[in-house]
């Protein structure tokens, strides 16, 4: 039977400083585009792939956040409070892992929106997932094709998906998603408090056990008021 995640992390505890003024009264998971928050069309997408559990983590603002999320029916949400400590992306998820269980999980930022050409691209990756090879499979865009996205890209992929790092100075192929499926070893000896999961990376990269799958669709950066202006023009005829 192919394997299938049962649960997933959405990152929202994070300031949305680059998409101020928009989230000076709010948290960037409630900003909206397309006429829905953030956070929704991430929960949305899970509840959609078959996701029963959904931890979100919460700082700034997250009262606000609280309120919405108890609205909604599927999939279940479990709050990860971080209002002592922000804690990063890697330190949230670790801090997470005792609701997270056992099994690889999915990790999502609520900063982005996606449409699949044809395939569920959750599903893509889980279809995708060698727990024997892998510590982590990253959902990979195309840098030319990112909607609303600047920068230059961060990884290299061979053709069997195994990713290494932009060398310093060039323009890497492939940017990072924000979609991913992780293993909980993945977070073994990893440090105390906030850091980063792109320390995890380089270490699932050191030891061949980071690979990446390429997104077939559009992909949208919205940490940005000029991401969403982009991402709002791209949904539009959708919305029509």
């Amino acid at each position: 039977m192919p394997f299938q995640p049962t649960r997933a992390m959405v990152l929202a505890a994070g300031f949305g400083i680059r998409l101020r003024p928009l989230t000076l009264d709010r948290p960037k998971a409630l900003v909206q585009v397309a006429g829905r928050a953030l956070v929704d069309h991430t929960l949305d997408r899970l509840a959609a792939s078959g996701i029963e559990t959904a931890v979100v983590n919460l700082h700034y603002k997250g009262n606000s956040l609280r309120q919405h999320l108890a609205t909604r029916k599927q999939p279940k949400i479990i709050l990860s409070d971080e209002t002592a400590e922000l804690l990063d992306t890697g330190g949230g998820v670790a801090k997470a892992l005792p609701l997270l269980g056992v099994d690889p999980f999915y990790v999502l930022n609520c900063d982005i929106v996606w449409r699949d050409a044809r395939e569920n691209s959750l599903l893509r990756l889980a279809e995708r997932w060698d727990d024997a090879a892998m510590d982590a499979l990253l959902l990979l865009q195309p840098t030319v094709s990112a909607i609303g996205y600047r920068g230059i890209g961060d990884f290299n992929m061979d053709p069997g998906g195994w990713l290494t790092r932009r060398a310093e100075g060039m323009v890497a192929p492939f940017v990072f998603t924000g979609v991913q499926i992780l293993h909980p070893r993945l977070f073994r000896d990893c440090p105390a408090g906030a850091f980063s999961l792109n320390k995890l990376y380089d270490r699932a990269a050191e030891a061949g056990r980071l690979y990446g799958l390429r997104h077939e669709g559009d992909w949208m950066d919205v940490g940005t008021p000029a991401g969403l202006q982009a991402a709002e023009a791209a949904l539009a005829p959708v919305r029509r």
